[in-house]
Formats: structure tokens, C-alpha cells, sequence
């Protein structure tokens, strides 16, 4: 499991954007990076610059991906037919601690990897702990009946700052989940532009 050891605040910093739509992200205070060097007049950003930035946002939406493993999305994109910059969503909108947070079991990404890794969470009646484990269109997901009483996952399924996606159906009285198909990008609710075919003209470099 990889885990976030700097301060979750400092990415929407970097990149001048409220990357998960967070009620207290600074960036809704200041739209400029972090440090003394934060507001100073910033130059035209060349290609590779672009690229980097759209892959460090889009592997850190996702509770800051490790880049071994978002490197094997990549590989893993173009392989399959069609766009690559679509393929990879549907990858990463298939991880199990993905689906959990779309379906509002969570509130956050993160809090989503630890809730998958500590197992609470079933797939077709298994549990499973692995936040990266690749859930298909049909497959049923639940929390486990012991946690489903939890007070944040009660207080997340009621969150009014975002829905459920239509390719998700979500129970939250049973506290059961499937996806009912692949997304295309267009679909995904980001809160800002993510841009994948920039992600993929960088590891295509």
C-alpha cells in the first residue's frame, strides 16, 4: 500500500487548483503556489512541462498512485483498443478504492485506499483489501455488514457536495455498489480538466 506522507493541501497548491472540489481547499483562498516563491509572474510552460503537470494531477487525484504502478496504467492503456487517454481513465475509475469513493461510502480518495485496505469492503461476497484491485461492469460491492454503521460512512453517503455518477449504482440503505459500465472521460465528475492524452504523450516520449 503507498501512502501520502506530504500534506494533501500542498498538490491543489502546486497546481493552482481545487483538485478533489474540497470545501477548504486553499486554493479557494489562493490561487497561487506555495512558497516565498509563489506569486511571482510565471513564464510560458513548454510541452514537457505541460505533460508532467497533467500526469503529477491526474496520479495524485487518485490518493497520489505510486509512479511504478501508474506507469503500468499507462502500459496497460495502450495496449487495449481504442483512445489511450480514454482507456486509462476506465483503469483508474475500475480501482476498487476508486468505485468506493464514487459511490460516497467515503469522502475522500484517500480515506477510500485505507477503508479498502483494512478490509472493509466485499466484491461478489469476498472481501477484498487491495485498493487497486480492478473491479469489472456487474460486480457487486458492499461494506461488510460490521462497518456499515460507521459514523463516517453514514455522514459520507449524506454528503450534498457531490452525487454518484450515473455509471455507478449505489445503495445506501443496503450499502452496496456496482458499476454498471466503463466511463468515458467525459463522464467522470472532476472537479477540475483532467487531460490524459497529455499523460500518455509524456510516458510516450
Amino acid at each position: 500500500m503507498s501512502k501520502r506522507i506530504e500534506a494533501k493541501h500542498k498538490l491543489d497548491r502546486r497546481m493552482g487548483q481545487n483538485i478533489w472540489g474540497r470545501p477548504k481547499s486553499p486554493v479557494n483562498r489562493r490561487e497561487y503556489g506555495p512558497g516565498q516563491h509563489g506569486q511571482r509572474r510565471k513564464g510560458k510552460m513548454s510541452d514537457f512541462g505541460t505533460q508532467l503537470r497533467a500526469k503529477q494531477k491526474l496520479k495524485g487525484y487518485y490518493g497520489n498512485i505510486t509512479e511504478k504502478q501508474f506507469r503500468r496504467y499507462y502500459a496497460e492503456a495502450i495496449r487495449l483498443r481504442g483512445d489511450s487517454g480514454e482507456n486509462l481513465i476506465g483503469l483508474l475509475e475500475r480501482r476498487l478504492d476508486a468505485v468506493v469513493y464514487r459511490a460516497k461510502f467515503v469522502a475522500t480518495p484517500f480515506a477510500a485506499r485505507q477503508f479498502v485496505n483494512h478490509g472493509h469492503i466485499k466484491v461478489n461476497g469476498r472481501r477484498v483489501n487491495i485498493p487497486s484491485y480492478q473491479v469489472k461492469p456487474g460486480d457487486q460491492i458492499e461494506i461488510k455488514e460490521a462497518s456499515r454503521q460507521l459514523e463516517f460512512v453514514v455522514v459520507a453517503s449524506q454528503l450534498a457536495e457531490r452525487d454518484v455518477p450515473d455509471y455507478i449504482e449505489a445503495d445506501h440503505a443496503k450499502m452496496t455498489a456496482r458499476v454498471t459500465r466503463v466511463p468515458a472521460l467525459n463522464e467522470v465528475p472532476y472537479p477540475v480538466q483532467m487531460e490524459p492524452n497529455l499523460v500518455i504523450e509524456f510516458y510516450s516520449r
